[in-house]
């Protein structure tokens, strides 16, 4: 690093919870590949522009971040979670022929028809539980109310683990994603709790089989005689449950708040429900508070915009920032909920791409649609400027979002 070089504290400032960086705009304009320092003192390399990371996170030669990589840390020393620091087992492979094994298997069971085979239910859940919410009277708290608890009760009856657990789920979610909320000693021990606990659940599915997720790639695994091995379906569950509900839930509070904030975008879809799907997308698109972002470590030289970037370099791949880029989004800093194609990378791209992305969209779906047609007066309960977001955790989301009707 050059001693005149422009290093960017980060995560980058913002003047609201919703409202997106100032720096993004000047940064893909002038500085696509920028330096940045990291919580943890670390220095690393932020992509800003849709074409580099989406080219990032297709290529092979960026790797995720593993224990011994060398690779910058996000958290200081003595904090941070398993996902945080990359010292998680890596019992799943990265890259390669049993990646694509993997991720064929696990597949099966997210398709977008067995999504749609869903779908009944998920509004059933949603239904009660806006109902509840109502009964609480007003103002109430959506996050809490509807969008915590929806995606945990589906990935909880997909995993066949009890629903009755949630609150340990998402302390447990919370630690696992930790970068400054927990030390590293207080996450090692809930991280061997979360492992004791669905260790069981897998032990117990391999005993007496069942028609849960876990249960049928034990099946499967049997019978193909190349299946996962316990410490991989170990990773997996684990990693769905944290996956499956806490992105969701704080997904489902930001989408709502983002078609809150400006009226006009909740009366668009009262009067034309059919924009639905399509609105969805482009919350996904629009959200500026995704989280810290996805690391990848170089593996190899690789050239960047003209710049070499030497292996062993950490890359922080601005996925909302891209999600602005007015080469690829007419309008970018608008909130067009019409807009198709949406080429957005909020899911990833690539062999690494979510793998609950079908999932994600239909419980989204659900929600937006049943809270058209069961509460329509929905409103938010408090200015925007008092909206806040989460901190100390990887994923982005709102600690609150108050609402009446």
């Amino acid at each position: 690093m050059s001693q005149n070089e422009e290093v960017l504290s980060y995560p980058l400032p913002y003047d609201t919870a919703l409202s997106a960086p100032a720096e993004w705009e000047r940064l893909r304009a002038k500085c696509p590949v920028a330096t940045i320092e990291l919580p943890s003192g670390d220095h690393a390399k932020l992509l800003t522009r849709h074409e580099h990371v989406k080219g990032l996170l297709a290529d092979p030669r960026f790797a995720r971040p593993k224990a011994g990589d060398n690779a910058a840390r996000v958290a200081p020393e003595g904090t941070g979670g398993a996902a945080a620091n990359g010292d998680m087992a890596q019992t799943i492979p990265d890259r390669g022929e049993g990646h694509q094994q993997w991720r064929r298997l696990v597949g099966k069971y997210f398709t977008a028809k067995r999504m749609a085979a869903l779908r009944p239910g998920m509004t059933e859940i949603a239904e009660r539980l806006i109902a509840d919410m109502v009964s609480g009277g007003a103002p109430a708290d959506l996050k809490a109310d509807l969008g915590f608890p929806l995606p945990v009760y589906v990935i909880c009856d997909m995993l066949g683990v009890p629903a009755e657990d949630r609150h340990r789920f998402s302390h447990w979610s919370d630690m696992f994603l930790s970068t400054s909320r927990y030390s590293q000693e207080e996450t090692g021990k809930g991280l061997a709790e979360f492992m004791q606990y669905m260790s069981g659940h897998v032990t117990a599915k391999r005993a007496t089989p069942t028609d849960d997720l876990i249960g049928m790639l034990i099946r499967e695994s049997e019978e193909e005689g190349q299946g996962l091995t316990d410490a991989q379906l170990l990773s997996t569950a684990m990693g769905l449950l944290v996956a499956g509900h806490e992105t969701t839930a704080n997904m489902i509070g930001k989408m709502v708040a983002m078609l809150l904030v400006d009226r006009t975008r909740w009366e668009r879809l009262l009067a034309d429900p059919s924009l639905v799907r399509t609105a969805v997308e482009e919350s996904l698109r629009f959200d500026t508070n995704l989280g810290f972002g996805l690391r990848r470590y170089l593996t190899e030289d690789v050239d960047i915009d003209g710049q070499t970037l030497p292996a062993g370099t950490t890359v922080v791949c601005g996925m909302p920032a891209a999600n602005r880029d007015e080469s690829v989004f007419a309008g970018a800093d608008d909130m067009d909920l019409g807009r198709s194609p949406n080429p957005h990378l909020t899911f990833g791209a690539g062999p690494h791409s979510c793998l609950g992305q079908a999932l994600a969209r239909t419980e989204l779906q659900v929600v937006l649609e049943t809270l058209l047609r069961k509460l329509p007066t929905l409103e938010l309960a408090v200015p925007e400027r008092d909206l806040r977001r989460v901190e100390g955790l990887l994923v982005g989301g709102l600690s609150e979002v108050p609402v009446r009707w």
